[in-house]
């Protein structure tokens, strides 16, 4: 996987020029996302009900490139990473599992199967990608595991029992949300993960500054998300291991303040 550039700003004209340069041939794809954006743009002014309405877009065309997959491969090996990571640091069949923004159970599936049956829950706001995740656990034959699915309007989490996730776990969601989108769910994940569980969730990282491109790609530096999270009692870690797999994005776990993994 090449090196990522920390340092450009994806959304300044001149990185657009040259990118679309280099790579005449995804010019005509970005044209059409950004046509798609202004139209969306217009009838949804919200971000939630934008980002609902993209991939309601992207969920019609291919569910797993709805979410970043450009193959059922990719969709595999991306899945297969998150597990062997949670597996890594911990994560055993008893515990209770969050998965927000779980889409097509890319990599929810594998969770729901290490998982004792009813311990996954994942939320999406689109329940167009959740009927997708209904074939998925079809397809990998996990009816028996119990798994729990639901579309949610927003990431505050208040439907969720207190303290009672293990591990809550958000892939390539903070990556398409704004501050206030993230904060909402900062403001609210400590109060349904359990005593010594923790909270993964995975960002574009920049070093430059940040900035986001058509409203579908955002990207922050660590100290303000950590920041972010200290603001609403929790205590967050960039989770230097992570960078060492080929996925392109970068993670942080969040703990209770008063004690970090």
């Amino acid at each position: 996987m090449p090196a990522r550039n920390l340092t450009a700003n994806r959304a300044a004209l001149g990185h657009r020029v040259g990118y679309a340069l280099r790579h005449p041939d995804r010019v005509p794809r970005h044209l059409a996302r950004a046509a798609r954006d202004l139209w969306l743009r217009r009838r949804h002014p919200d971000h939630i009900s934008y980002y609902r309405a993209v991939m309601r877009s992207d969920t019609r065309t291919d569910p797993d490139a709805a979410v970043g997959s450009r193959s059922r491969e990719r969709w595999l090996a991306l899945g297969a990473m998150q597990f062997d990571y949670l597996i890594g640091h911990g994560l055993r069949p008893e515990h209770r599992m969050l998965e927000i923004g779980c889409g097509n159970l890319r990599g929810g599936w594998r969770f729901i199967r290490h998982l004792e049956p009813g311990n996954y829950h994942g939320i999406d706001i689109s329940p167009d990608i959740l009927f997708a995740a209904q074939d998925t656990i079809v397809e990998m034959s996990l009816q028996k595991r119990l798994p729990n699915l639901t579309p949610v309007r927003d990431l505050t989490l208040r439907f969720l029992p207190d303290a009672h996730f293990d591990v809550v776990h958000a892939h390539s969601v903070f990556s398409h949300s704004p501050l206030p989108v993230i904060e909402e769910c900062l403001a609210h994940v400590g109060r349904v993960l359990a005593p010594g569980g923790w909270f993964d969730f995975t960002f574009d990282r920049t070093e430059g500054e940040e900035h986001h491109v058509l409203r579908e790609d955002f990207y922050y530096r660590v100290e303000t998300l950590v920041s972010l999270a200290e603001k609403h009692g929790l205590r967050a870690r960039f989770m230097a291991d992570w960078e060492d797999l080929p996925h392109g994005q970068s993670k942080i776990r969040v703990t209770h303040g008063e004690a970090g993994r």
